[in-house]
């Protein structure tokens, strides 16, 4: 008869005991590696937004950087430089144009305000006619013009809402702008790079979905960028820069702010007329007549032109709900400050896309 000492140890538990090193090896394993990922997340977390949203732009602006490139006989660099050149100014202006606006408005207010010379002129008496809302807003307004002080103290408790709003949303604005500028300049150089880009898109699409889905779902994201960035982004752009012209011909106080109101009002996918009805509105208390119905029209075609360019231009992409753009660009805003405002509504429709055809 054989008899094992209890110090002995048979194969069945030899193969236990190295199962459970081995395991104890995997663990510590994935563990390091969940440690390293999730220390460089925290480390790139702040430069995420900015290099996505550089994705984005470089993305959605591929077909028309390659045919410059072929104007200026295939110099990339320069052409690339060129084209983030002439962003930047376009940028650069408007927002010149803004803050001067509203620091020069903001000082001339609050000093007519505390030596109790500040105005609000009478409404025309046009302002009645206006549908829906005519006879609510001239009473308001005219009640303003006749006693300032008691339409303030009255009002007091939403105007100190407001202005820590405003406060916050003009350190949020000097924050995306600088984002902005990042973004800018490393589309620059994404776009220089497409062929690289566009490989490393497809590897990992593969490496995600698999060689039958991945090419497809890496096509349906490109289109899906291109679509939302050219249909709702840059019709809401055009409709924000010529608001902002008939802001600027009309003599409107503010024009600039203004049409950063349509822009946002715009990209949330809401009606642009809300924005553009108070300067309508003071167009009429001010000019009145010929010239004051003249901007009516003018922003009464502005309001119409997304009923135009929108089917064009996502006709060429993909077709992405109201209400998806709406969360997105308001979800963002309110995480990720003005810059927000647009990343927000692209990404947000490029996962619902991916989740559809997923």
């Amino acid at each position: 008869m054989r008899v094992t000492s209890l110090g002995s140890r048979g194969p069945d538990s030899e193969a236990t005991a190295s199962a459970v090193r081995t395991a104890v090896e995997i663990a510590i394993r994935l563990g390091a590696i969940a440690l390293l990922v999730g220390w460089c997340l925290l480390i790139v977390a702040p430069f995420l937004g900015i290099v996505v949203w550089a994705l984005i732009i470089a993305i959605a602006f591929e077909t028309p950087f390659e045919r410059l490139c072929l104007w200026f006989g295939g110099r990339r660099v320069m052409t690339a430089t060129l084209c983030i050149g002439v962003v930047l100014l376009f940028l650069f202006v408007p927002v010149a144009m803004l803050s001067e606006t509203l620091i020069s408005g903001a000082q001339r207010y609050a000093v007519e305000l505390a030596d109790g010379r500040l105005r609000v002129p009478p409404p025309d008496e046009s302002v009645k006619s206006l549908p829906i809302l005519g006879e609510w807003i001239h009473d308001g307004w005219l009640g303003a013009s006749e006693n300032l002080a008691e339409t303030l103290a009255r009002l007091a408790p939403q105007l100190k809402t407001i202005s820590r709003w405003l406060l916050k949303a003009a350190g949020g604005v000097g924050a995306g702008l600088l984002q902005m500028i990042g973004s800018l300049l490393i589309a620059g150089v994404m776009l220089v790079r497409n062929e690289a880009r566009n490989r490393a898109i497809e590897r990992f699409a593969l490496r995600m979905a698999g060689r039958v889905r991945g090419p497809e779902l890496a096509t349906l994201a490109t289109a899906t960028v291109r679509s939302v960035v050219q249909g709702i982004l840059g019709v809401a752009a055009l409709q924000s820069l010529l608001a902002g012209a008939g802001f600027l011909v009309a003599g409107i106080p503010g024009a600039g702010l203004w049409a950063a109101l349509v822009l946002i009002v715009a990209v949330v996918q809401l009606p642009v007329f809300l924005a553009m009805l108070p300067p309508v509105l003071i167009a009429f208390s001010t000019i009145g007549g010929f010239g004051a119905w003249v901007l009516l029209a003018w922003c009464a075609a502005i309001g119409l032109i997304d009923n135009v360019l929108k089917p064009i231009l996502f006709g060429r992409g993909v077709e992405v709900p109201t209400l998806v753009i709406f969360m997105g660009a308001i979800g963002g805003m309110l995480t990720m400050g003005i810059i927000g405002l647009f990343l927000g509504a692209v990404v947000l429709a490029l996962g619902f896309e991916l989740f559809m055809a997923w």
